[in-house]
């Protein structure tokens, strides 16, 4: 059963509109894990954000549960004036804010994320995690385990190489299992 009260709503307000008047958009990278908490700040703040999440199943041992994820691990997208630009910043959560050159592309982008959303068809990520790209396994008995991904599907082929062999071992896994290695 998902929590909703620890999940936040992905735009706000619910009538926000992505191409309306309100600032500029922003991209916060933020620091590990700290997307929802940074929603739930903005929307104290009365800031209009976006930020799209996947309902991911979830497993430990013998249970498993379904969680609501960011779709863009790591990112939020908010849109305000220079002092709630200020504020996000000083919430302690931002890492680093990324400036956005052209806004109507951005808004045309994230007006079809919210539609792929909203379509109930059921949305995955698909991050940077293209064939022969470092990750590592988030969770599970092989959690931490670095290697590469060799094909990319719901079940993705993942390599461990040992380097100075040429040589690797690889296992079937659940691609959102999978995070990027920086």
């Amino acid at each position: 059963m998902l929590a909703e009260r620890d999940n936040p709503p992905e735009l706000f307000p619910a009538d926000c509109p992505l191409d309306g008047d309100g600032g500029l958009w922003w991209v916060a990278r933020v620091r590990p894990r700290q997307e929802k908490a940074l929603a739930w700040d903005l929307l104290r703040a009365s800031v209009s954000y976006f930020l799209p999440m996947y309902e991911a199943v979830r497993r430990s041992r013998q249970r498993s549960w379904k969680t609501k994820l960011p779709l863009f691990a790591g990112y939020l997208f908010f849109r305000g004036q220079e002092n709630q630009r200020l504020g996000a910043l000083k919430t302690g959560r931002v890492a680093d804010l990324l400036a956005v050159h052209d806004q109507q592309q951005l808004v045309r982008e994230l007006t079809a994320i919210q539609r792929l959303i909203e379509s109930g068809i059921g949305v995955d990520p698909y991050p940077a995690l293209r064939r022969g790209v470092r990750c590592r396994i988030r969770s599970g008995p092989l959690q931490g385990i670095e290697g590469k991904v060799a094909q990319r599907r719901a079940r993705s082929r993942f390599v461990v190489e040992v380097g100075i062999l040429g040589q690797g071992a690889a296992v079937t896994i659940d691609g959102s299992l999978l995070e990027p290695v920086d």
